[in-house]
Order: C-alpha cells, then structure tokens, then sequence
C-alpha cells in the first residue's frame, strides 16, 4: 500500500532564513524543519536512525547557521559527525542549504544515493566514521594539516556519549592539549541513549567534564536542543578557552523535536529506545510530522510567514523479507546451552537486541557481561575468563569484532585462550547502513589466527548446530552471522552433522559445481543454478560453511566429479574461500578441475537496497548465472 509523504522543497528553508530575524527562533525552525526532511528521507528508504539525527539537528543547524565561517567553501572551516549515525539529519541541512541537490532528499541508502553513515564520497562529509571513535583523531590530523599548509581553519567535532565509550577518544585528548589544538571543538551529543539503551545501564561514563578537564581541555556544558544556550556556549568557548582545544557538552534528548520520538516520553521502567534505528510505524510518522509541522508554523506565525507549503510523494514502503534472523535463533539457542553448561559466559558491545541476546541475558543475567562500545576491551575481558576456564562467548557486529580487537583476539591465540567470537550483519547485506558496516574481509582478517576456526552457518538448523559444536570443539570459534532474514531456499536446506572442513551437496547437478556458504549466497546459487537449467547448465550446488578450513579427503572426492569449479563468497576475493580452496587444490596435485574461479567483492563495498547491491558486485542469482554460462560455454559449444 502507498503512502503519501510529505517533504519540505529548498525554497522553504530559504523563506525561513530570509524571514525569521531574531537568530534564535531562526535556528530552531530550521532545525524542525531539516527533522521533517530528514524523517521523509527516513521513511522513503525504509530505515535509517531518527533519534540520533533528530537529537543533534538543533547543534548542526547553529554550526552550520552561525557559528562556522565559510563551511562550503575549500578553505573553510570543517564540521563532521564522529558518531556517525546522525548522518539523514546532516543530509537534510545541507540540502536545505544547498550544499547537496535537492534530489538526494530521494535517494537516502540507495545505490548512488547519499549512505546510511557518513562516506567522504559525498560533498562537505568530511569523514567516515567506522567502529566509532576515531572523530577526535581525525581532527588532530586535520588541523596539523592546515597549519603545514598555512590555512586557519577550525574544526567541529560531533561525538555521541556511548562513543565516548571507545578508548580512542581519550588516547587523543592528552596530544591535542600538547599541540595546543586551540582550533579544536568536540561537542558531545549527551542525549544519554547509546543504540537501544541508556549510557549508565550500560557503561556509566561518569563525570565527562571532569575527565575532560583533567586531560587540560575547556569544558563548557549547555542544553543542546536550545539555540539561547548553544549561543552561549560557543561565545564563551573562544572568551575563556581561546588557544586551547575545547569540549561542549551538550545535554540533549533522543529524538528531540518531537514528543513521538522523544526519549523524554518513553514509559517508566522501560529499557528499550525503539527509535534508534530503523522507519517508524505510518502512525508514529504521521504524529511526528504534525507535532514538528504545527512547531514550524508557530514559528513562521510569530514573524508575519505563512505556513509551510510541503510537496509530496506516493511511495510504497520498501517490502520487508520475512524468515527467521540467524542471530535470534542463535541467541535462543546459546541461552538453552548456556543452562546446562556453567561455563559459558557472555559479552556483548552495546548490541544486545542486534546480537540475539535478550534471552540470555534475561535468563542468566549472572553471566552476561555488557562491555559497551569498548571492542578491545571486551575481547582481552574474554581472554581472562578464559584463563580461568570458563567458555567466553563474545558478540558485536562483525564489522566492528574482526577488525578493531584483532590484536586482542590473536593475543589470546598465543595465550591458548578459547574463546567464541560471535560476528552479527556479516557480508554485503543488509546494505543500506553502508560499508562501515558491511563486514567483507573479516574472513581475511581472522582466518589465520592460530587455533581459530572461522565458521558461517547456512540457516536455523545449522545455526543451532554451530552452537553446539562452538561450545564442544577445543577450537577458538569466528562464528559468522548474515543478519537478514533466512530465504525460504536456504532455511529448507536444513543441516546435517556439523564436520570440520567437509562440506555438503545442497542441490546434485552436472560436473559444473558451485561452493558457497552461508543463506545469501547458497540462496543465489540456487536460484543462479534455475536459471542454468534453462540454458542446459545443470549445476551442482555445495554448501561449505567452514570459511578457513578444509578437509583434503572431502575436497579430492568432490574434484573428482568436477570439471568446473566456482567458488562465490560474501566477502572480498583476497583472503577468502576461493583463496584457500585454490590452494588446497594445488596441494592436493589434483588434474581432474579443468577450470576456478573465485567470484567475490573486488571493491568497496556500495550502500543500497539489497537488490541493487547484489547486482552491482555481481552476486545477484542473474550475474552469476550469466558468469558461469560466459565460462564454460566454450566447452559446453553452447
């Protein structure tokens, strides 16, 4: 079913700024206004986060309206979002402002749109902000930079609270102080919620102005949705802590603007922000563009402005798969185990509704550790448990869990800790938050830790059989998990006996086989091989679930009734399974495969809707089919 959605054109931010003198009122219409553009842009593509974009849209508007010189311009001053998921709300500013086209408004988190989070490939982004945390950094570099090249340019920083978490932040405040990085300012979007919860439920962070005065920074401290106190604020940052890097601490509300969205209005007692992330119900939509709307016009009424004047567009939401997501039956599944196996413990870094804790966490609280968005941390937390011989299971996204504890995790290899790694959103997909969080080379980056078995499992079954097995083997486990939901194809493939480096024939076929693992890319295998049916191609579909693994039994009976051989992947092609099945074909001394190929990323991976992604890195059941006819057609004469 359509919806009709409302967005506000350009024309109407500029009659909001030529005709609101008083700077104050100014701002905060401009900032209800961005939040309906930025709430229109979420709703269109389906997901997107509301409360952080809408917590911080009073802060971007005074930076962007009053504070900064020249924010346009190339040798301008510089303002970006280390917390990055504040990104739509950004978007919308500068759109209003005419730093983006208008028609981006359209295309939020789809294929050559503007990206879930930040990317330096759009204009004025001035940078990527990753597994959080490296803003402050980014910014020291940026302003040693100018100074070489002789331009005076300052630097605003927006971080959130539960980023403050990452140890990074405070590595960089010492430096800046020494440098004298009197061009620096962090402000801190202190809206007190960190993805799904609050800060002091998670990793209290104590008295901020404290720590950061400690380290010898200015500190100030202002309410954040009120342009009186922003004005303030940045008035006495350059009266009393000119020549010297400062902080403000600015004290917001999630979802601010609105009641609807408004962590304020959350029932008492209740844990869960629902608004971080994801569209909103058509109802709570609609009750949040009257209450910002009707604060608009109040406004624009005040100075003599008519009502705002909206366009519109019908839209269908986007279409939500259904079928079970492999974290949740995970999590279910570890809970159960955890019950009858005291030695299990579980970490998680601030995801614990993404990672399928919940019922764990409920049920055992009395071992479940939250570690907050502190990676590194958690992951040499596991290896002391493990010392002590309890079995640690440790959770985030795998974007963030391969890559910034790596050296933690090989440090408890050489340790001979076991311990499981549990990565959730693994590979291309879901492709919308973009390639911060797309999870490609995590199978390159923790494949060869000594002792560490990296595996994916396909559907539920295998799901509920890896954790098992991850709880039995004496192996570290990288138990990697695709966070959408299971297509009908692969969840009827079931599981068989979980067998370290054997794989198994999902759909027996001709000599032309295909290797993949895990439910995104065994599910456009099958659906690739259908298609291949229909030009003569009967081809043989295998599931092989161990990423870094093989067994050179397993693999020689296979090459015996191959003569082509594709290997597709979730993940770049570097470091992969097609890597170390080629290898283990040359070393096995095998004649028998006449051809390989290895099908994967090549490039950084594109945000937009699954589909489209799919596509354009080739992985869609189309590409892959036509890649498989165009190399053995040769051979078949076809």
């Amino acid at each position: 079913m359509n919806t009709s959605l409302a967005w506000l054109p350009a024309d109407e931010f500029t009659r909001i700024l030529d005709g609101i003198p008083d700077r104050h009122d100014r701002n905060k219409a401009f900032a209800d206004a961005a939040r309906i553009n930025t709430l229109y842009s979420i709703m269109r593509a389906g997901s997107g986060h509301i409360g952080s974009s809408f917590s911080a849209a009073d802060t971007v508007a005074w930076l962007l309206l009053e504070e900064m010189r020249s924010p346009f311009a190339g040798d301008g001053d510089i303002y970006f979002s280390s917390k990055g998921h504040d990104a739509p709300g950004l978007y919308s500013a500068l759109i209003a402002l005419g730093a983006l086209p208008q028609e981006k408004l359209h295309q939020l988190r789809r294929l050559g749109g503007l990206p879930g989070h930040p990317d330096v490939s759009i204009p004025h982004m001035h940078a990527n902000s990753g597994s959080l945390g490296m803003g402050i950094s980014k910014a020291k570099g940026m302003i040693l930079a100018n100074r070489l090249t002789g331009v005076n340019r300052r630097v605003y920083v927006l971080t959130g609270d539960g980023e403050l978490q990452e140890g990074q932040n405070w590595e960089a405040l010492a430096g800046a102080v020494h440098r004298g990085l009197g061009e620096l300012t962090v402000i801190v979007d202190h809206n007190k919620i960190q993805s799904d919860t609050w800060v002091a439920h998670v990793s209290d962070l104590g008295d901020i102005e404290a720590k950061f005065a400690a380290f010898g920074w200015g500190v100030l401290r202002c309410d954040g949705n009120d342009a009186h106190e922003l004005d303030e604020a940045f008035r006495l940052r350059e009266k009393e802590h000119a020549g010297k890097p400062a902080v403000i601490i600015a004290d917001t509300v999630k979802g601010a603007g609105c009641a609807t969205f408004a962590a304020t209005s959350m029932p008492d007692g209740e844990w869960r922000y629902r608004f971080h992330s994801g569209a909103p119900a058509a109802d709570d939509y609609l009750g949040a563009h009257r209450e910002l709307t009707t604060a608009v016009d109040t406004l624009l009424a005040r100075h003599g402005l008519a009502p705002l004047t909206f366009s519109h567009a019908d839209t269908a939401p986007p279409a939500k798969a259904t079928g079970p997501r492999l974290p949740e039956v995970y999590g279910r599944a570890l809970a159960e185990r955890a019950r009858t196996d005291e030695r299990i413990v579980a970490l998680d870094a601030d995801l614990v509704l993404d990672t399928g804790l919940i019922p764990f966490s409920e049920t055992l609280p009395e071992r479940f550790v939250e570690c907050g968005i502190a990676e590194q941390d958690m992951v040499s937390m596991a290896g002391g448990l493990a010392s002590r011989g309890l079995l640690p299971f440790v959770h985030s996204f795998s974007c963030f869990l391969h890559a910034r504890p790596n050296e933690q995790m090989y440090t408890n290899a050489s340790e001979h800790r076991k311990v499981v790694y549990v990565g959730s959103l693994a590979g291309l997909l879901p492709a919308g938050p973009g390639h911060s969080h797309q999870a490609v080379r995590d199978v390159s980056a923790v494949g060869a830790i000594p002792g560490l078995v990296v595996l994916e499992p396909a559907n539920s079954a295998e799901a509920r059989a890896a954790v098992g097995f991850c709880a039995e083997t004496d192996a570290s486990v990288y138990l990697r998990l695709v966070s959408t939901p299971v297509p009908d194809e692969a969840e009827a493939l079931g599981a068989e006996p979980l067998a370290t480096g054997h794989g198994r024939v999902v759909r027996a076929g001709g000599r032309t086989v295909a290797i993949g693992s895990g439910p995104v890319v065994l599910t456009q295998l099958l659906r690739a091989a259908d298609l291949l049916a229909a030009d003569r191609v009967d081809l043989t579909v295998v599931a092989l679930p161990w990423l870094n693994r093989v067994d050179s039994g397993w693999l020689s009976a296979l090459a015996a009734d191959t003569d082509d051989l594709f290997v597709v992947e979730n993940h770049y092609t570097h470091g992969g399974q097609a890597d170390l099945l080629a290898r283990a074909l040359l070393e096995l001394g095998t004649e028998r495969v006449a051809s390989f190929t290895g099908i994967g990323l090549t490039d950084v991976p594109l945000c937009g809707t699954e589909a489209e992604v799919l596509d354009a890195h080739g992985l869609s059941a189309e590409r892959l089919a036509a890649r498989i006819q165009d190399r053995i057609r040769p051979a078949t004469g076809s």
